[in-house]
């Protein structure tokens, strides 16, 4: 006998990203080393005993809600960018933000738990692929002898996608500190646009990325970043 259920359940935390919109967000954690988050808990769960024994952990598991992807309805198949957004698969078999509970799963590096914050406590994270805001619903230690399995298949996610070449206009980030400018080029390198609009070189593009709005052309050669005008401090 099958009983369909719903299951209320709290967000826990918000993590504040570097990424100021959905546009530039990498696919997957890690490929950006630079990407920053900072995630921090709702009051009721502000307990240092709940995070007892998790320093000794180099990274962790978010479950959180692709919070900007919530959809009345669902459907069975969707187009991953690593098939050109032409070929479709089950979304079962995707990691596609589409889904019929937008719920996401994130491995991330655990850099710092801060105590000293009036937030108290935040965990500092990076290698980030979490658009500014998003919920989470809970933390999970990575465990590498049971999270690795170095005998598993990739089905079409074969391999981490190609970097693209990144050169900058010569007026474009003059003012940026190092970080930023790494974070900018590392994130852009893994070329964000959808595969639909990769024809057409003479299109300008914008991200939010650590509070500026980077205008950028792409083609064959590469990726040019034109111009960072700030938009907000960090």
């Amino acid at each position: 006998m099958c009983i369909s259920h719903e299951y209320n359940m709290k967000i826990i935390a918000h993590v504040r990203t570097c990424y100021g919109e959905k546009f530039g967000v990498p696919r997957q954690a890690g490929l950006v080393a630079k990407a920053w988050g900072e995630l921090v808990f709702e009051p009721d769960f502000r307990n240092t005993d709940a995070l007892r024994g998790l320093d000794g952990f180099s990274h962790v598991w978010l479950v959180f809600v692709f919070h900007q992807a919530i959809r009345d309805a669902w459907k069975p198949t969707v187009r991953p960018p690593r098939l050109g957004g032409n070929d479709k698969v089950g979304v079962f078999a995707s990691r596609s933000p589409f889904r019929p509970n937008p719920i996401g799963l994130s491995c991330v590096k655990l850099e710092q738990i801060d105590y000293s914050c009036e937030e108290n406590p935040t965990l500092k994270l990076s290698g980030v692929d979490l658009v500014d805001d998003t919920p989470v619903l809970d933390i999970k230690p990575y465990i590498p002898y049971a999270d690795c399995l170095s005998d598993a298949k990739h089905g079409f996610a074969q391999g981490a996608p190609r970097l693209s070449k990144i050169t900058w206009a010569d007026d474009a980030g003059a003012e940026l500190t190092e970080s930023t400018r790494q974070l900018i080029a590392e994130t852009l390198a893994c070329d964000p646009r959808p595969a639909y609009q990769q024809d057409d070189p003479e299109r300008e593009y914008g991200c939010l990325i650590d509070g500026y709005n980077v205008r950028w052309l792409a083609n064959e050669r590469g990726i040019k970043i034109l111009s960072c005008s700030l938009v907000r401090k960090t």
